[in-house]
């Protein structure tokens, strides 16, 4: 978390349906302070909240609310802003956030609060990373921050992640250094936000993706290998033109081999039967029509992003070297802002709602 302070405004606890404006004179210039305990939507002083740090979401609580104009540097965002402390931790923890960092303490901000909670990684304990399973019974993991506990406690065995540094629980891993390197990737904060409501949509809303997809993922991957040739000058990756293609047709593969196994959330799974059926395996499919249908022809963005975050655990599994699995990471780390920056064109904002005869079968 950051440790920038900024200088404690002058308050006020009148309460208005519009929040007072108090101006204090610092060294750098007049600041606007949102000071009225309502201020700001729907947001007050004192009140308990959710708050996205890193990875995960936390148990907070909101101190004081200010309005950051262009001269403020301390928080780099200019417009209203939370300074929130996270339940259990150190005041030295504390920080200002925006407002799309804050959710409110009620079912929906928790249910989002489990969900980042079982795709995180188990503590690294006893020298192997664990697993956790969702409600489903399907088997995730997230590689984007620290471990923590299906119920989503933020104490030991935990740690947190910022631009300062890392704090660690009491408990460490004494193992840790003993393993080979681990495939650690930078998932993008909007990107796991839609891991969380692709979650959402499918377990509870019992929505679906779109299949197939537009774009596919072959059609991702191969947007993806031409964008890394011909735009060198934006990221730093070796050997792009020997290295892309291959790595792409990698991860092609891992999908391929692992969408019916691992990356369906059981609701999914009879959707998947049926899309084998109409172009793989069913009766009136040709064998010359279904030779280059895989499941990467079908699925999108989605998926795919489920299986990137998944990435480092198939790979700590198989046999691959340390100096290729830094190579991999590379170049999923930069997919990953790829991803981002298309997210529009990738990802799919609205879920289909599948017929009340699809829901029976999948209950039966």
């Amino acid at each position: 978390m950051s440790t920038d302070q900024v200088a404690e405004p002058s308050t006020s606890t009148a309460s208005t349906s519009k929040p007072s404006v108090v101006k204090t004179s610092t060294s750098k210039g007049t600041l606007n302070t949102l000071v009225s305990p309502t201020t700001h939507l729907q947001w007050k002083i004192n009140e308990k909240c959710l708050c996205y740090h890193g990875p995960l979401i936390y148990e907070a609580k909101i101190l004081k609310i200010r309005n950051f104009t262009p001269e403020d540097t301390e928080n780099g965002e200019i417009g209203p802003n939370f300074l929130v402390h996270y339940k259990g931790w150190k005041q030295t923890w504390d920080e200002w956030v925006t407002e799309h960092r804050i959710l409110k303490f009620d079912e929906a901000g928790i249910a989002k609060q489990k969900a980042l909670s079982q795709s995180a990684l188990v503590a690294q304990n006893a020298g192997a990373a664990g697993k956790m399973k969702d409600s489903s019974g399907k088997t995730i993991s997230n590689v984007a921050g620290p471990s923590i506990s299906a119920g989503g406690s933020t104490r030991s065995g935990i740690r947190k992640e910022s631009t300062r540094g890392t704090k660690r629980a009491r408990e460490d891993d004494d193992g840790h250094h003993a393993r080979r390197a681990e495939m650690k990737l930078n998932v993008p904060e909007i990107l796991k936000v839609f891991l969380v409501d692709d979650w959402e949509a499918v377990t509870k809303n019992h929505q679906l993706v779109t299949l197939p997809r537009s774009p596919t993922v072959r059609q991702i991957l191969g947007q993806f290998e031409d964008y890394v040739k011909t735009t060198t000058t934006t990221h730093s990756l070796p050997s792009p033109a020997l290295l892309t293609h291959t790595i792409c047709a990698g991860l092609q593969i891992y999908f391929d081999r692992s969408c019916g196994m691992s990356l369906l959330y059981r609701f999914e799974r009879h959707q998947y039967a049926d899309v084998r059926k109409k172009y793989i395996t069913g009766p009136q499919v040709k064998i010359e029509e279904s030779s280059d249908i895989e499941m990467s022809s079908i699925y999108g963005g989605e998926h795919l992003l489920r299986m990137l975050v998944s990435l480092p655990q198939m790979i700590a599994n198989s046999q691959m070297d340390g100096e290729s699995i830094s190579l991999v990471k590379e170049y999923v780390n930069e997919l990953l802002r790829y991803l981002e920056s298309n997210k529009d064109s990738i990802f799919q904002r609205e879920y289909d709602t599948p017929s009340e005869s699809y829901g029976n079968t999948v209950r039966s």
